[in-house]
């Protein structure tokens, strides 16, 4: 059987199995639903048929050989939306180019089995395939680096921008502090403005960290030890309440919540996700923190009453340097470096559980975790 035609009639087995191999590329593909795993698979199967069936002289073999097919110079052809598409699901780029080795292995493993004789006609079926993974696998990779490096521009502006806030009020203490005289009750005003600006730095630098550490492969640090959530709870609420005074925050806790957790780690999840809710809450409303044990595990549960999350938004909400469409860089929350949510999710995949969002005109924006009182990290 032709290697066009085999893929043609065989399209919906070889998705299944791209969509097998593609939901085992972790943690990305956790969140993502069988539709968006099969992405633009088919499309590209259907764009290799083609290619393999039509005749193609040596000048356009060796253009393609070296990547400078027209659809590729455009961006607009299947494997190039892919390509892109998978840098905003947060796939690293060793998992996009393994998606196209394993489809290559498919395709090949199920149509050698209806290959009566390996002709000289089968070969080049073969070789044209081949080229044709090669092309598309090149696309990606050219899409999928285009938008990495215009992601990481963005974020660099944005620090650069966040940063201005705290950096200028400070620079205003130390201008009065350095005046002869001085109220006392301007002092410990300042004392406050400094400390509070400290904090905004200090919690990018920590989300800085743990998003570099991830990035190089190394995971999110985290030493289990007994500890006892509400404790925890309430450390991370003193600390939003300080970066966010004129936000409400509330606290329920229920049942057990000793377990074996990594203190540090968990304070910076609920803190991260206490400040998110403050910047995206409103003010009439209180952030609400709630902490509930059960035999098996700990569900956590932060909630506000900013603006309803669109869908689509919340599917990418937990990728790194993710803003939320439709935000004014100027009128946007300080230290909203895109990191935080991010974070979050690091630390409590680190700890065996999961983090979710959902977001209705009912319930509010909500953030749950679940985690396993006893786990290994």
């Amino acid at each position: 059987m032709r290697l066009d035609q085999f893929i043609d009639d065989s399209m919906d087995a070889i998705l299944a199995e791209w969509e097998a191999f593609a939901g085992t590329q972790a943690p990305a593909a956790d969140q993502m639903s069988p539709l968006a795993l099969r992405d633009h698979a088919r499309q590209i199967l259907s764009a290799i048929a083609l290619d393999i069936g039509t005749l193609q002289n040596d000048e356009e073999q060796l253009a393609k050989s070296q990547g400078l097919a027209p659809d590729a110079a455009s961006g607009q052809s299947a494997a190039s939306i892919h390509g892109a598409l998978r840098q905003a699901s947060d796939f690293s780029l060793l998992q996009l180019s393994a998606e196209f080795r394993a489809l290559r292995a498919t395709v090949l493993r199920l149509w050698l089995p209806h290959v009566s004789q390996m002709n000289a006609q089968a070969v080049q079926h073969m070789v044209r395939f081949n080229e044709a993974i090669d092309q598309a696998l090149a696309e990606s990779v050219v899409t999928y680096s285009a938008r990495a490096d215009h992601t990481r521009e963005l974020f660099l502006a944005i620090l650069g921008h966040d940063l201005r806030a705290p950096l200028s009020s400070m620079t205003t203490a130390g201008d009065l502090l350095s005046q002869v005289r001085l109220e006392p009750a301007k002092v410990a005003d300042i004392g406050l403005r400094v400390k509070r600006g400290a904090r905004l730095m200090s919690a990018m630098v920590e989300d800085l960290i743990g998003y570099t550490r991830t990035q190089l492969g190394a995971g999110m640090p985290t030493i289990l030890q007994a500890a006892n959530l509400r404790a925890i709870g309430q450390a991370a609420l003193d600390d939003a309440s300080a970066t966010h005074p004129a936000t409400r925050f509330d606290m329920q806790a229920e049942g057990v919540l000793d377990g074996q957790f990594d203190g540090v780690r968990m304070q910076q999840l609920l803190t991260n996700l206490l400040v998110n809710g403050a910047q995206y809450g409103t003010e009439a409303q209180p952030v609400r923190l709630r902490l509930t044990g059960s035999a098996a595990d700990v569900t956590i549960a932060v909630t506000n009453d900013g603006p309803v999350i669109a869908t689509e938004s919340l599917e990418t909400i937990f990728s790194p340097l993710v803003q939320l469409p439709g935000v004014d860089p100027d009128a946007r929350p300080r230290t909203s470096l895109g990191l935080g949510l991010f974070v979050a999710r690091e630390i409590a995949l680190a700890h065996g559980g999961s983090i979710h969002a959902a977001s209705s005109e009912q319930a509010g924006t909500v953030f749950t975790v679940i985690l396993p009182r006893t786990s290994a990290a």
